[in-house]
C-alpha cells in the first residue's frame, strides 16, 4: 500500500505514465481506493522531476505485486471465515450434547439460504440425533473401514512381487473371481482397489505445500500457478499409479511371468522388461518403502526434524502450540462477540420496523396531509392579503383621480346622501 501510494502521489494527473497507475489503482480494494483516491493536482514541470518518476517497468512489477497481494489477501480473508465457521460448528456440537430437548440449536444461523425440502427433511431434532449421536458412530466405522484397507495396501505393496504363493490380497481377489469367470465381482474389486489408491494418492497432492506457494485453496481461491502445478503432479502420478495397481493384482506379465495377453495399459505405455535392473529390482523393492513412509507419519518425525532444524511447526508439548491455542480461543472469542453484536443490531432493527413500521406510515401520511392543509391555509391567507392590498390600492387611485377632477357640488335637498360622489355619479 505504501509503494501504491508513492507512486500515486509523484505521477499527477496530467502525466504520460498516469494511465498505468490507474490500472494498479482498479487492482486494489474498493475501500482502499476510495481512502487513498486520485492526485489531481495543477500541471507540474516533469523534465524537473524526472528522477522522482518510477519508470514503465518498475510500474510492471507493482502491478504484478499488487495483483499477488490482492489476491493473498482475498484468499486469506475466505479461509479464516472457513476456519471461524468451522469452529463456531464444534462449539455448537459440545453444547447441544448436553442438550436434555435434543433439538441442535445453532449460534449463529448460516447465511446462505437453506434448501426448502432439506430443511422440511432435516429438522433440529433430526440434526441433533446426526451431529451428536450417529455422526461420531459413522466416524468411527469408517476409520476402521479406511485403516483396514490401508493396512491391505501396505501389505500387497511389500509381498506383490511374490507369485508363488500369491500373497497380495488384491491378488487373492482377483484370481478368486477369475476362477468362478464373475465379472461384476472383478470389476467392484478393481473399482474399490483403485478408487482407494486414488484417494490416498490425490488427496496428498490437495493438501501439499511447496515453499508455501503452489498449493490448492478451497471455495475458488487457487491461483493459475497453483492449478499449473497441481495438474502437472496429477498428470504425472496418473501413469504410475495405474502401473502400480496392475502389479498389485498381478495382471503385468513382469509381476506374474506369465505370457498373457497385455492389458490396455502395457499395450500402449510398454512394459518394464525394457530395463532389466529396474524390472528386476527398483520396481519391485521400492514399493516397500512405504512402510517407512508410514512409521514416520505415524510418529511424526518429519514434524519433529523440522522443528530441530528451527522451523517452529505445531506439535502437541511445546510451549508454542500452547501459545497459539490461547491465541486462537482469544480470536475466536473476539469473532464470536463481534457477530452477536451485529446480530443484536439487526435484531433490534427488525423489531422495531416490526413495532413501528405502520406508525410510521401512518404519521408520514398525516404530516403530508397537514402540509397540504396548511399550504392551501396559506395561500388563502395570501390571496387575502393581495386582494386587501389590491382593493386599498383601487381606493386610494379614485381619491387621486377625485383630486383631479372638478367634482360637482353636494346636493343637501336629496334623499340620501352619498360619501362618495363618484358612486353617486356611477348611479346616476
Amino acid at each position: 500500500q505504501q509503494e501504491v501510494r508513492k507512486v500515486s502521489e509523484s505521477i499527477k494527473y496530467n502525466h504520460p505514465l498516469r494511465k498505468c497507475v490507474d490500472t494498479i489503482l482498479k487492482k486494489c480494494p474498493t475501500e482502499y481506493q476510495e481512502r487513498m483516491g486520485r492526485n489531481m493536482d495543477d500541471y507540474e514541470d516533469f523534465d524537473e522531476r524526472q528522477n522522482s518518476c518510477p519508470s514503465e517497468k518498475s510500474l510492471a512489477k507493482l502491478h504484478k505485486q499488487v495483483i499477488y497481494s490482492v489476491q493473498r489477501h482475498r484468499r486469506t480473508q475466505v479461509q479464516w471465515q472457513i476456519l471461524l465457521e468451522q469452529a463456531f460448528y464444534l462449539e455448537d456440537v459440545a453444547k447441544n450434547e448436553s442438550s436434555a430437548t435434543r433439538q441442535f440449536v445453532h449460534t449463529f444461523h448460516s447465511q446462505e439460504p437453506e434448501n426448502k425440502i432439506i430443511q422440511y427433511f432435516y429438522t433440529p431434532t433430526v440434526e441433533w440425533y446426526w451431529e451428536c449421536l450417529l455422526r461420531p458412530w459413522f466416524y468411527r466405522v469408517l476409520a476402521v473401514v479406511l485403516a483396514t484397507f490401508s493396512v491391505i495396501v501396505v501389505w500387497s505393496e511389500c509381498t506383490f512381487f511374490s507369485t508363488k504363493p500369491v500373497l497380495s490380497l488384491f491378488a487373492v481377489f482377483i484370481q478368486l473371481a477369475e476362477k468362478t469367470y464373475n465379472y461384476i465381482y472383478i470389476e467392484m474389486a478393481c473399482f474399490l482397489t483403485i478408487f482407494f489408491l486414488s484417494i490416498c494418492v490425490y488427496s496428498t497432492v490437495f493438501r501439499i505445500r511447496v515453499f508455501n506457494y503452489y498449493y490448492l485453496a478451497s471455495h475458488h481461491q487457487t491461483d493459475a500457478y497453483s492449478l499449473l502445478f497441481s495438474g502437472m503432479l496429477f498428470c504425472r502420478l496418473t501413469p504410475p499409479l495405474c502401473l502400480n495397481f496392475l502389479g498389485l493384482t498381478h495382471m503385468d506379465a513382469t509381476i506374474s511371468h506369465k505370457k498373457t495377453q497385455p492389458t490396455a495399459y502395457t499395450s500402449i505405455m510398454g512394459s518394464m522388461r525394457v530395463l532389466s535392473f529396474i524390472a528386476d529390482g527398483f520396481y519391485i523393492y521400492y514399493p516397500m518403502l512405504v512402510v517407512i513412509l508410514c512409521i514416520a507419519t505415524y510418529f511424526s518425525l518429519g514434524t519433529r526434524c523440522l522443528n530441530l532444524l528451527g522451523f517452529q511447526q505445531f506439535m502437541g508439548d511445546s510451549e508454542m502450540t500452547s501459545d497459539l491455542i490461547d491465541e486462537g480461543k482469544e480470536l475466536i472469542r473476539r469473532e464470536k462477540r463481534k457477530r452477536q453484536r451485529q446480530e443484536e443490531g439487526e435484531n433490534r432493527r427488525r423489531e422495531w420496523k416490526e413495532r413501528y413500521g405502520n406508525r410510521d406510515d401512518s404519521t408520514r401520511s398525516r404530516a403530508v396531509h397537514t402540509d397540504q392543509k396548511e399550504s392551501s391555509f396559506s395561500e388563502t391567507n395570501t390571496n387575502r392579503s393581495l386582494s386587501k392590498y389590491t382593493r386599498s390600492n383601487g381606493r386610494t387611485e379614485r381619491d387621486r383621480i377625485e383630486l383631479l377632477q372638478d367634482a360637482e357640488p353636494l346636493d343637501f335637498n336629496a334623499d340620501s346622501v352619498n360619501d362618495d360622489p363618484l358612486e353617486s355619479d356611477s348611479g346616476r
